[in-house]
């Protein structure tokens, strides 16, 4: 996925954002948005990526800040107020009247976990939304192949899971609860040091998904979405056995749409910028599962 002309803007607010959550010291501020502006001058171009663009910038505001996690307290609070709506999001679940439908609403419920982003320019979220959005999660549906992902689940031992973000790494322990529960194996992904608000270990022991996992393990990389270039020979391994991939979040979507996949990848995501949401034909701020290639 190449990148909109509205893309530049968004990786400087982002990062103007970050570097002020990094750090309080005006001069490393203007050093840093400095950096940033050359490197959107160098390398914004209309055959860019945005998540290779955000993992450079996020890497210029680690190394001049010290900061190696700008959104640590924001990953916290997202983690405890995911949790507090957890019992309504697992009720929400339950409540389906067979296994394909409970598997349904557990994937309504991982995407909706996906609107937990900060500081992307016209997306809104505060934590008090959650609960909303997960009643409407249906009807903001736009793209639903949920039912394929289903049988093709049901047609594969294994599920490789690729994680997002902190906070909805507690809403993604529900669905990965379905898969266990329909018999398969399940590994699941995080990255292996801080990047933006995505999950990592220490988001895993918070939301209990070492418990529930077969296997917990890392791309080997801090690195938005999937860039095969810089995650670890160990991953890419695991990667290239996988069968039948889960990914969440617009990372994911960004990198994968770069690649020829050559096995099924399930989607899912909410469209939280006009680009992502361009480029897959449907209105900003909807719900997408989608199965790809």
């Amino acid at each position: 996925m190449k990148v909109e002309a509205e893309c530049a803007s968004c990786l400087l607010s982002r990062g103007c954002a970050e570097t002020y959550m990094a750090t309080t010291n005006p001069a490393l501020r203007f050093r840093c948005m400095a950096e940033l502006v050359k490197l959107v001058n160098r390398e914004f171009k209309s055959t860019s990526n945005a998540a290779e663009l955000g993992t450079k910038r996020d890497k210029i505001i680690r190394e001049l800040t010290g900061n190696s996690d700008p959104y640590h307290q924001t990953k916290k609070q997202s983690n405890e107020k995911a949790k507090q709506l957890l019992p309504y999001a697992q009720k929400f679940v339950d409540e389906g009247y067979n296994q394909q439908d409970r598997f349904k609403k557990a994937c309504l419920c991982a995407i909706v976990g996906n609107i937990m982003e900060f500081d992307i320019p016209g997306h809104n979220f505060t934590l008090k939304d959650l609960r909303k959005t997960i009643t409407d999660a249906a009807k903001d549906l736009v793209i639903d192949d949920v039912y394929k992902a289903y049988a093709l689940a049901n047609k594969n031992s294994k599920i490789l899971y690729l994680a997002d973000n902190a906070g909805e790494i507690v809403f993604d322990t529900i669905l990965v609860e379905q898969l266990k529960n329909m018999g398969l194996h399940v590994t699941y992904v995080v990255k292996s040091a801080p990047v933006i608000n995505d999950a990592t270990m220490e988001d895993v022991e918070f939301s209990g998904m070492d418990k529930l996992a077969d296997e917990v393990i890392t791309t080997g990389a801090d690195a938005v979405g999937l860039q095969l270039k810089l995650i670890s020979p160990e991953f890419l391994k695991v990667y290239n056995q996988a069968k039948l991939v889960f990914a969440k979040g617009m990372g994911y979507a960004e990198t994968l749409t770069e690649y020829e996949l050559k096995k099924p990848h399930f989607l899912m995501f909410r469209t939280k910028c006009t680009p992502v949401a361009n480029y897959f034909s449907v209105p900003r701020h909807k719900n997408i599962a989608k199965l790809m290639p």
